[in-house]
C-alpha cells in the first residue's frame, strides 16, 4: 500500500532559478545519480567490497539543500547514504570513487569506504555507520562556529552546518537532546531529516507516535518545515530560509524532506519488503526527471543541452573509475597513520 501521508503543496516560485542555476542544479542531480547506478554496477561485477548504500531517488535533497549553502566553507555531515552528499559538498568524484575502491587517493586515505566518506579540504565531517551517530558531530561543529564568532570575534566565523540524518533517526535520543542543545545556545545548524519512509525494513509510520517530524522543531523552539524532497526547487527555497536564518546568528532550522529511495537500504538488499504500488507512486515523481520537464517548460535548457550534460557527467564518472582503479592500495606500512593528528 502506499502510505497515506501527501506530499506538501509548497511550490517553488517558477522565476526562482535562473538557467544557470538550473543546469547547476541539474547537474548535480544527474552527478549523484549517475555516480550511484556506477556504483551499482561496480559493486555487483565485484569490484567493490562491503556495505553499500545507495542515494537513488533523493537527489533534490542533496542538492536543493547543499547548493544553497557555500561549497568547502559550511559544514555538512552525512549518514551511511553518504556518496551524494560529499559529491555536492565539492569532493571530487575521483576521490570519493577510490575511497570506495578502498584506494590511497580516497578522500579518507582508503581507510573509511563507502560509510566513512570525510574531507577536511570541504568541510565533510563525514558518514556515519550508525543510525544518528552524526547528530551530535555536527551539533558540535554548529557550537564551535558560534564561540570562534561570539567568544573570539572570528569576522569568518559565519559556517553554517547542514546535518543529514534518516526518519529512523529520529526516535533516537541524540535527536531530542542535539536540537536542544541547538535551541538553547542559537546554533547555527540545519538538521536535514531525509524521511524516506524506510528505516531499513520498519515504515516509518509504525515506528513514531508522530509520523510528522518537522512538527519537533517548534516544539523545542525552533522552525519546522515539510517540504516535497522530490523538488529540487522546493528544497532549495526552504534551505536558502534556513541557511539565511542561521548566518544571520537567528539559530537551527528543522527540515522534514519527503523523499524515497528507488532502491533497497543497501546494494544486499532484495528490496522485497515495500509494494509495487508504493515504488511506482514514487519511482513517477523521479526528482531529475521533474526538474528537466522545468528547464525545458521554461525554456531554460533544451533535451539536446541536458543529454549533453548527462553525456559530460557519465565522462566524469567513467574517469573516476578508471582513477581508483589504478591507484595505490593503502601502504601496510603506515597502517597505525592517521589514528591520531599530524605534527
Amino acid at each position: 500500500m502506499v502510505q497515506e501521508r501527501t506530499l506538501p503543496t509548497f511550490k517553488a516560485d517558477a522565476n526562482a532559478v535562473t538557467r544557470d542555476e538550473g543546469l547547476m542544479l541539474y547537474e548535480d542531480m544527474v552527478l549523484g545519480r549517475l555516480f550511484e547506478d556506477k556504483c551499482a554496477e561496480m559493486y555487483y561485477r565485484g569490484k567493490m567490497f562491503g556495505f553499500v548504500h545507495l542515494y537513488n531517488g533523493q537527489e533534490a535533497v542533496a542538492t536543493g539543500m547543499i547548493r544553497a549553502g557555500r561549497r568547502d566553507e559550511d559544514y555538512v555531515c552525512s549518514t551511511y547514504r553518504d556518496h551524494v552528499h560529499a559529491l555536492s559538498a565539492g569532493v571530487p568524484p575521483r576521490e570519493v570513487m577510490a575511497e570506495l575502491f578502498g584506494k590511497a587517493t580516497g578522500c579518507s586515505k582508503g581507510r573509511g569506504g563507502s560509510m566513512h566518506l570525510f574531507s577536511s579540504a570541504h568541510n565533510l565531517l563525514g558518514g556515519f555507520a550508525f543510525v544518528a551517530e552524526g547528530i551530535p558531530v555536527a551539533t558540535g561543529a554548529a557550537f564551535q562556529t558560534k564561540y570562534r564568532r561570539e567568544a573570539i570575534n572570528d569576522p569568518n566565523a559565519d559556517q553554517v552546518t547542514m546535518c543529514f540524518f534518516g526518519d529512523g533517526a529520529c526516535n533516537n535520543g541524540q535527536f531530542y537532546e542535539c536540537l536542544n542543545m541547538a535551541a538553547l545556545w542559537n546554533l547555527p545548524i540545519i538538521y536535514v531529516v531525509e524521511n524516506n519512509k524506510w528505516a531499513i525494513g520498519m515504515a516509518h509510520d509504525r515506528a513514531t507516535s508522530d509520523p510528522e517530524i518537522y512538527k519537533k522543531g517548534p516544539a523545542f523552539g525552533m522552525p519546522g518545515y515539510e517540504v516535497d524532497g522530490m523538488d529540487v526547487l522546493a528544497v532549495r527555497e526552504v534551505a536558502k530560509k534556513a541557511v539565511a536564518r542561521a548566518r544571520a546568528g537567528e539559530g537551527p532550522t528543522l527540515v522534514e524532506a519527503l523523499t524515497y529511495r528507488f532502491r533497497g537500504h543497501s546494494l544486499a538488499d532484495p528490496d522485497e519488503l515495500r509494494d509495487k504500488d508504493e515504488k511506482e507512486f514514487w519511482f513517477a515523481r523521479d526528482p531529475i526527471k521533474k526538474f528537466a520537464a522545468h528547464l525545458t517548460e521554461h525554456n531554460l535548457a533544451t533535451h539536446e543541452e541536458l543529454k549533453a550534460i548527462d553525456q559530460q557527467v557519465q565522462a566524469i564518472i567513467d574517469d573516476a573509475v578508471e582513477f581508483a582503479q589504478s591507484s595505490p592500495e593503502p601502504d601496510p606500512k603506515e597502517l597505525y597513520r592517521y589514528i591520531y593528528a599530524d605534527d
